[in-house]
């Protein structure tokens, strides 16, 4: 039974096999609000942290100042005959500006952290797993760049195609097409997120979809959670590097195992 030493007498074991350390996707992102708390990890938080405080701050200021403007205008395009539906249609085009605002900061603040978070999830994955820690020096970020952007434009190239249709079908279908849009920003954020510790193996992404598909409940759950707690003011300053957390424990319970000894058997 592989078990976690801990150095620290204040932490504890999180990890044994048959053991998962939550019963659902949205567990492991209330788990990671528990692993952001270790000792050893707040240096690699603090810098996904800043940026995320930053964007996030920023966007959510120009909302607050925008909001009435953008609700005037989407109720503008309901024809007089359903003016019955605003009081539908204005808790949902709410709801739909916000998951938007939510998920372009999100994309912003990942693609500018990148490097910092792969450092993160390696960290958290290290003492899930009772292994030495990296050093998480300026070397090895820098190191790391060119790949965790090519991998982010990967992701990128996935997600523009899907966005431009589902964003399309939001405004034609009301209440189906916001639902559809909500399913799949939860399902990204869950790509987003899943993927570091993938990527930190040189996990294709491909091989990554797949395995995340095989998995659809933990995603989907895992990702629901995530794009409502970015939707929370406060709350989604902190988001980033809780769904890392969050999404290394998952990697560990459900992934690893599998997809190592598969890449092993292959070598």
């Amino acid at each position: 039974m592989r078990t976690i030493h801990m150095s620290n007498s204040t932490e504890h074991n999180f990890y044994s096999s048959n053991t998962p350390m939550a019963q659902s996707g949205a567990g492991y992102l209330f788990k990671g609000f528990e692993l952001i708390r270790l000792k050893g990890i707040r240096r690699f938080v603090f810098i996904p942290l800043l940026i995320n405080l930053i964007l996030f701050s920023c966007a959510f200021y120009f909302l607050f100042l925008e909001l009435e403007h953008y609700m005037t205008t989407l109720m503008g395009w309901l024809p007089s005959w359903l003016d019955w539906l605003s009081t539908v249609l204005w808790p949902l085009a709410v709801i739909t500006i916000l998951v938007i605002f939510s998920f372009l900061f999100s994309t912003a603040a990942n693609w500018l952290a990148a490097p910092f978070n792969g450092l993160l999830s390696e960290k958290i994955e290290s003492i899930l797993i009772g292994k030495a820690a990296p050093s998480g020096s300026m070397l090895d970020v820098v190191k790391d760049t060119p790949r965790t952007l090519a991998r982010e434009w990967t992701k990128l190239a996935y997600y523009i195609p899907r966005a431009i249709g589902f964003f399309i079908l939001m405004w034609i279908l009301p209440v189906i097409g916001q639902v559809i849009w909500f399913l799949f920003v939860a399902w990204m954020m869950a790509v987003q997120y899943k993927d570091y510790p993938f990527d930190n193996h040189k996990v294709p992404f491909p091989v990554m979809k797949q395995a995340l598909k095989q998995h659809q409940g933990l995603s989907y759950s895992f990702g629901i959670t995530v794009a409502v707690f970015s939707m929370i003011p406060i709350v989604n300053l902190v988001i980033m590097p809780v769904a890392i957390c969050g999404a290394t424990a998952l990697w560990v319970d459900h992934y690893r195992e599998d997809l190592l000894s598969k890449a092993i058997s292959h070598s």
